[in-house]
């Protein structure tokens, strides 16, 4: 793998070292990417006290990066992460002896939202060209996803995607005069346009097409020892899940207004209808394999992966496919 994914690999020296590290036995210290409504059922899930119902605390941590949360989870700093599945591709890849595994996923989209500084009612692709947008980090999901968008629509190498700027920088960057768009996710975005600093131009999702985005990952050891805890994790966050998909539209913003203090009802309920408008969520836990393959397809395009990576080595969908049983039911 190329030099990016370095961090990773410093992680899985130091996993050992961390080992040891005790917990209270119903907790479970979750690290997210980022905070996001993108994540809705996993936030009213916590806030409805499905997590309660079935026997589990959660200790929500926030890691500002797909490879800051996987350092976290295979330095067993976290037990669980939600973050980018590339990030278990680019682990396997360098053979490790700790494999992180997904165990559920959560979206099937990507959900930034790109965002410029005038009004274009009638954009095209081809604004980009010549122009400088802020991506996220090198390898990241959103980085790469972009860079598919931008090549499917022939911009090749005519966009500059700035990847030097941290991942949880990116917005202040922006609001400080750096690139002509950058990609956000909700409600940052309605919070951001609702103050009259940017415009969106287009959904990165909807343009990408679907794709394993977002997924529960857990170390292999983890899940061995603690599996009807995932399944149990799980459960709950499907729970929320179906709250998101049933419930009024305000109370599913009343659901999730303790997550998201720092925004208003208007961004909240514009970020929900946004996500929905593009599909944003799977209905099931379960992985398909093909869509696997639309992963790998985009992590190739971006010139990060040299090697295949076998579904199974990094999927398994067995504790999903009970989760999975149960929503039918």
């Amino acid at each position: 793998m190329k030099a990016t994914n370095i961090i990773i690999t410093i992680a899985l020296v130091i996993v050992l070292a961390f080992s040891g590290c005790g917990n209270s036995e119903n907790k479970i210290k979750l690290n997210e990417v980022t905070h996001s409504i993108f994540y809705a059922p996993l936030y009213i899930a916590i806030n409805n006290g499905y997590f309660e119902d079935e026997g589990i605390e959660i200790e929500l941590i926030n890691g500002g990066g797909s490879d800051k949360s996987m350092t976290a989870l295979i330095s067993g700093q976290a037990q669980v992460a939600l973050l980018g599945p590339e990030t278990a591709v680019y682990v396997a890849a360098q053979e490790s002896t700790e494999q992180p595994i997904i165990f559920g996923q959560l979206t099937k989209r990507d959900g930034t939202l790109l965002i410029g500084r005038e009004a274009e009612p009638d954009f095209q692709w081809s604004n980009l060209a010549g122009k400088e947008i802020l991506g996220g980090r090198r390898g990241g999901m959103p980085a790469m996803t972009l860079q598919y968008v931008l090549d499917q629509n022939g911009l090749g190498e005519t966009a500059n995607v700035n990847l030097d700027v941290a991942f949880d920088l990116m917005v202040s960057a922006f609001e400080n005069g750096t690139g002509d768009y950058c990609t956000m996710f909700e409600p940052t975005a309605s919070d951001y346009i609702a103050a009259g600093k940017g415009y969106q131009v287009a959904s990165i999702g909807l343009e990408s097409g679907e794709v394993p985005y977002t997924a529960f990952m857990a170390t292999s050891s983890w899940l061995k020892k603690n599996s009807d805890k995932a399944e149990s994790f799980l459960t709950a966050v499907f729970k929320g899940y179906e709250f998101l998909m049933t419930a009024s539209i305000d109370d599913v913003v009343d659901s999730l207004m303790p997550s998201f203090t720092g925004s208003t009802r208007t961004s909240i309920k514009n970020a929900i209808e946004s996500y929905k408008a593009i599909d944003a969520w799977v209905d099931t836990p379960v992985m398909k394999e093909s869509a696997y393959q639309n992963l790998l397809n985009i992590i190739r395009n971006a010139g990060e992966l040299t090697k295949d990576v076998p579904f199974s080595k990094v999927v398994d969908n067995t504790i999903a496919q009970k989760v999975a049983s149960k929503l039918v039911a």
